[in-house]
């Protein structure tokens, strides 16, 4: 355990006893130390710091660093700076550098691992040119690469100063780590003045003032402590009245109060009352104008010296400012002095190689007392300074940002370059404000077209709207490049979807495609049209369309890029529609071939999407589960974590619930929800997590709580006009018919039949609202339910999947009677028994059981009742599993409660065979109780294994236990 420091060598601060006090106990928790010092569990947690300029936060932080290092603590620290605010991960890099300093490369990919590519550039590390990580991928990467470190080195204090300052990908990225902290061995501290947060800032205001451990807001020195500082410091009998006076010219602010005694001491001045008429012209030097006069009084050289400083920000280097403010060796060396001696830099003991002002309210007054002129021109000698020193683009650009525009090729260049940089660290906003100010230089006339394409791409992720803008403008360019006007082309068509306006989107590919004389380009925007039509709600002629892409898929005699999306294309189309399976998984392969990419920047992940998904719709879920994991894959690769890996972790989410897999659904769902409403509201990644994960809620009977998710995001009284799957509508009306709202249910589902006949959208496996239509009128009007259910069937046939006919006819068996309900019923299982829908098996089951128990057949209904309880125990779906049990003892049966073996000293794997042996072997013991031995060993072959198809590597020891045949009760080993 790390030791505690005594209080006898805590450093006085005046009137600060108390958050000295709460500092040393939040130490205490972090270092495991109890009251006693006795070695306890460590715990982290969050210290927000909060003032106005010049209250002692900084003081009070010294105070932390002195008793983290006393007590054996690893530091991190990092200071937000007034001018480097526009520096992406400025702050983050002060905190980690230090961390990597002393390393290469070899072993910064060794700590870094398979975040190096995502992360690396954003902590300052040289990374393979590639794609461009989302925001939400790098602040992955950044807890993972400080959560490491504060396992490692524990315990760690993490210290950032002038928060408020700091930039925003580090303000951001700082604002959701923190609340882990209480769950790692490290302090987070943090001192920012609130009236200057940006308004961007509201997450970590919200963080500050509301979640943090023990949040302490400073206070202004009492005329008391003024005093105690003035006797203090003085030393020679001070009056009262004197002290009174100090507090009342400063406020009580610590930093000027401290200031105004100083000067008294400079000059000698008695500190009786009889001298207080001097106290005011001192008070007055200590701040605003009274500083920049003393400054000026010190000559130029000290002046041009503390400019270059304010220009250059915190932790100068001397030989910079020196260029910078245009003085020679000696000439600076003596101005550094005379600034020290005048406290207008800092005399830091063992940091004489950095310069930085005594305090930031210094150099904020420094700064914006230099000449605007002047100004702007040292900003520009500083441009080339850094550049020169190999700083690189983006520092440069900082000052770059700050001038005049002044048609320089230069500057666009390394505005252009900057902008590369800021979008492969995942900053896109930096890169945004570099590629408007180099569009304001302006650039040339070759050149503009390319930089509005940059600047729309870059402001994609965040301003959809601002993108088109942008894109738009540059496609009206004269004499673009052919490739370059392809690829604005695309980009503005995503952009023009992404906000929801998917028929202009279609209409632009389509005008391009049309003017266009390369064929492959052509060829290429057809493709762009086919899919942002399939996307749209309010495509008028979806038939001519699809005819269209069925002529043109037939025709293809290539296998490129852009005919392998057109055949992805018609497999969904072809799926979508209801023709034969077999037509959509033939088109679906030869889509996919070797391999479609989900991160190629240049196509989009749409398509390789919706190729997954037509395996699935097609009883071929396995295939589509391993699409979708390598996609994922790919995106957290590459570092896309926001829309990518929601819409990835939600349709696997969707699999795995066709799959029967609840449990492991519902989980992925609620991952892809949360990552989607970080990226924004109403966006197509979150409609899809609604309607799956209230789905799942329903199949697992937690009717509330999928109400309660309906409510709170307005889910069904908003239609999207982009289409979405499950169709949001038929999904809403099934939560509608669980709360027994039957009337209301079916206006929606006729509705939506209206939408989707008209759009030739036929196939019931995709969306089953003609199933649920039969079930809201089967009270109201039996003979239409009839009618409704028949034609479910007819397309499922046609359709010709053994899941989607079985799903069909156990919805018209829902709505028939008497033996032809029990013969659909019994049809309805065969069907789905041969299909991968365990879940819609585990339900045909019970109603076969159900149905067959009160028809008067006990014996047979056992069987089903056990194997559909088997099946939905383990698919996950307790409601129906407790509906069997219910059914099972209506019956006269005595149906055992299902439990699990002890697993304490497994593995994960070991665990999930334990588990499903453990079920299997009590649904044994069921078996033989109520007399059916010969299913016995059947039993555990087929509902945990057959239907799950995973962990069979403990089926052979499964095997020799049922041979063994033990009595019953006896757990598996």
């Amino acid at each position: 355990m790390k030791g505690r420091r005594t209080s006898g060598a805590r450093r006085r601060l005046f009137e600060r006893e108390n958050e000295l006090l709460l500092l040393e106990g939040m130490l205490d928790d972090l270092c495991g130390a109890g009251a006693e010092g006795d070695t306890g569990t460590s715990s982290g947690g969050l210290l927000a710091v909060s003032g106005a300029a010049g209250l002692g936060k900084t003081s009070l932080l010294a105070e932390v660093r002195r008793e983290a290092v006393a007590r054996g603590c690893t530091l991190l620290t990092a200071r937000g700076g007034e001018q480097e605010q526009g520096v992406a991960f400025h702050v983050v890099r002060q905190l980690v550098q230090p961390v990597l300093a002393a390393a290469g490369e070899s072993e910064h990919r060794r700590i870094l691992g398979t975040w190096y590519d995502i992360v690396a550039p954003a902590v300052g590390l040289v990374a393979v040119p590639g794609g461009s990580p989302d925001p939400q991928g790098v602040r992955d990467g950044l807890d993972w690469l400080v959560t490491r470190f504060a396992v490692q080195h524990t315990p760690v204090v993490l210290i950032v100063d002038d928060a408020h300052w700091a930039d925003h990908e580090s303000l951001t990225w700082l604002s959701s780590f923190a609340l882990r902290a209480a769950e790692l061995p490290i302090l987070i501290v943090v001192a920012y003045r609130p009236e200057e947060l940006p308004v961007q800032a509201s997450e970590f205001r919200r963080l500050a003032e509301r979640h943090g451990s023990r949040p302490i807001t400073l206070a202004a020195l009492s005329p008391h402590g003024v005093g105690r500082l003035v006797h203090e410091v003085l030393q020679n009998g001070a009056d009262d009245l004197f002290s009174r006076e100090c507090w009342a010219l400063t406020g009580g602010n610590p930093f000027e109060a401290v200031e105004l005694i100083a000067k008294i001491r400079e000059r000698n001045i008695k500190p009786h009352y009889a001298n207080a008429a001097e106290l005011r012209e001192l008070a007055s030097l200590a701040r605003g104008s009274g500083l920049v006069e003393r400054l000026e009084r010190l000559g130029p050289s000290p002046v041009r010296l503390a400019w270059a400083v304010a220009i250059l920000g915190t932790a100068v280097d001397p030989h910079m400012a020196s260029s910078v403010g245009g003085l020679g060796v000696e000439e600076s060396v003596d101005a550094i002095q005379r600034l020290r001696e005048a406290r207008i830099l800092a005399d830091r003991a063992g940091d004489s190689d950095r310069l930085d002002f005594f305090h930031p309210l210094v150099g904020t007054a420094v700064y914006r007392a230099i000449p605007p002129a002047m100004r702007v021109a040292m900003h520009g000698q500083a441009a080339v300074c850094v550049t020169e020193a190999g700083l690189g683009p983006t520092v440069a650009a900082r000052h770059l940002l700050e001038m005049h525009p002044e048609d320089d090729r230069w500057a666009v260049q390394q505005l252009r370059a900057a902008a590369r940089e800021c979008m492969r660290a995942g900053a896109p906003e930096a890169a945004r404000r570099c590629l408007a100010r180099a569009l304001r230089e302006p650039p040339s006339l070759e050149e503009r077209a390319e930089v509005l394409f940059e600047l729309g791409c870059s402001a994609l992720l965040n301003e959809p709207a601002t993108t088109v803008n942008h894109l738009q403008a540059a496609l009206e360019e004269p004499e673009l490049d052919p490739a370059l006007r392809e690829a604005i082309t695309y980009r503005l068509a995503q952009a023009l979807a992404h906000t929801d306006r998917m028929g202009e989107a279609a209409e632009l590919v389509a005008v391009e495609g049309r003017s266009s004389t390369n064929p492959r380009t052509r060829l290429r925007m057809q493709a762009e049209g086919f899919k942002w039509n399939a996307f749209r709600a309010d495509e008028e002629d979806s038939a001519a369309r699809s005819r269209r892409l069925a002529r043109l898929a037939d025709h293809l005699t290539t296998r490129g890029m852009a005919e392998r999306y057109i055949l992805g294309l018609r497999a969904w189309d072809a799926m979508v529609r209801g023709e034969p399976a077999a037509v959509a998984l033939a088109y679906a392969e030869e889509a996919l071939g070797d391999g479609l990419s989900w991160t190629d920047e240049d196509w989009g992940f749409e398509v390789p999407v919706m190729v997954a998904l037509t395996f699935m719709y097609c009883d071929q879920p396995g295939r589509a589960d391993e699409l979708f994991s390598k996609g994922i894959s790919e995106c957290e690769n590459r570092g896309w974590r926001g829309a990518h890996l929601s819409f990835g972790l939600t349709l696997l989410g969707y699999i795995r619930f066709c799959r029967g897999r609840l449990a492991e659904a519902e989980d992925l769902v609620h991952g892809g929800l949360r990552i989607a409403d970080r990226v924004g509201q109403r966006i197509p990644a979150q409609w899809f997590a609604l309607g799956i994960l209230i789905e799942i809620l329903l199949a697992r009977g937690r009717v509330d709580e999928a109400q309660e998710l309906s409510d709170r995001y307005n889910y069904g009284q908003v239609v999207p006009n982009a289409v979405v799957y499950p169709d949001s509508e038929t999904v809403y009306s099934e939560l509608l018919l669980a709360r027994g709202l039957r009337s209301d249910a079916e206006q929606r589902l006729r509705a939506v039949g209206r939408r989707l006949d008209r759009r030739g959208m036929r196939n019931p496996a995709w969306c089953p609202w003609r199933p649920l239509l039969a079930e809201a009128l089967a009270q109201a009007d039996p003979a239409e339910a009839q009618k409704v259910a028949d034609e479910g069937i007819e397309l499922a046939r046609r359709f010709g999947t053994a899941g989607a006919i079985g799903r069909a006819l156990h919805a018209a068996a829902k709505v028939a009677t008497g033996a032809k309900s029990l013969k659909l019923l019994a049809e309805a299982v065969h069907h789905l028994e041969r299909s991968p829908s365990a879940y819609e098996l585990a339900c045909a089951l019970v109603d076969h059981g159900t149905a067959l128990s009160r028809a008067g057949l006990p014996q047979d209904a056992s069987e089903l009742l056990i194997r559909g309880m088997e099946s939905a125990v383990v698919c996950g779906a307790d409601a129906l599993a407790a509906r069997a049990r219910d059914e099972l003892a209506a019956s006269g049966l005595r149906p055992l409660r299902l439990r699990a073996v002890g697993t304490d000293s497994l593995t994960a794997q070991e665990k999930t065979v334990a588990d499903r042996a453990a079920r299997g072997w009590e649904n044994t013991r069921i078996a033989e109780e109520l007399g059916i031995r010969e299913r016995a060993v059947e039993l555990l072959l087929s509902g945990v294994f057959r239907k799950i198809g995973t962990d069979l590597a403990g089926l052979p020891e499964l095997l020799r236990h049922a041979e063994n045949r033990p009595a019953p009760g006896t757990p598996p080993r």
